[in-house]
């Protein structure tokens, strides 16, 4: 798959006309939302994890290679999201995990795109696609008071890796005028990481989180 997005930017780049070069800001609500696919804990296959979604300030920044091409860089205030369990812990009776918070945790999740927009550069209404890199780093980790009850102690700490992955784009502008404009995109980002829980300094539970969220966003553009 990285494969396949970086031959979309070389053909992209190499195929389309040189144009002047053009600066743009986009500024708006963009939202972040987890696959509802519980990630399984790999110690104990009947229980998982789910994230909630959360909406931030966007701001993502166009260059303009040319007509028809645009590299965009998305950025945002940092998401925080609540991690909720699934399943049950076997037992006598069952510790059921269902909707209970497990940990919360923040995350900046920055990605570059390459866009290739259609029609003509006088045109009021662009679609355009998109494809990309993401990267994600996860911080601010804190354990609930459920999960440090389940593991019979306050000295528990909750690590998830940093994210490497491919994003794809869907979205358009509407220039208002020369200046101002809205824009819209939906994005697909693959970020998976690797969580791991610890008890007293110990390893104790891990589990392979493929959040591959949705990210939509909805603002206005000003160009440069």
């Amino acid at each position: 798959m990285k494969k396949f997005t970086a031959a979309i930017l070389s053909t992209l780049m190499l195929t389309a006309p040189l144009a002047q070069a053009q600066l743009s800001v986009n500024v708006g609500a963009i939202n972040v939302n987890p696959s509802d696919t519980a990630s399984a804990l790999n110690e104990i296959k009947t229980a998982g994890l789910v994230a909630d979604s959360d909406t931030q300030l966007g701001i993502t920044f166009d260059y303009q290679y040319n007509d028809n091409i645009v590299f965009e860089l998305i950025a945002a205030t940092p998401f925080s999201h609540t991690v909720e369990g699934e399943g049950y812990i076997p037992g006598s009776p069952n510790t059921q995990l269902g909707g209970v918070e497990i940990a919360s945790v923040k995350h900046l999740p920055p990605t570059l795109l390459a866009q290739y927009h259609f029609f003509g550069a006088n045109d009021k209404f662009r679609p355009f696609i998109g494809a990309g890199l993401n990267y994600t780093v996860f911080f601010d980790e804190e354990a609930s008071a459920a999960l440090k009850g389940v593991l019979g102690t306050d000295d528990v700490k909750v690590e998830l890796d940093s994210s490497f992955g491919v994003a794809l784009q869907v979205g358009f502008n509407y220039d208002l005028n020369d200046k101002w404009g809205l824009h819209a995109m939906v994005s697909k980002m693959d970020i998976n990481t690797d969580a791991t829980v610890y008890a007293d300094g110990k390893q104790a539970l891990t589990s392979d989180v493929e959040l591959d969220p949705i990210v939509a966003m909805f603002g206005v553009k000003y160009k440069f």
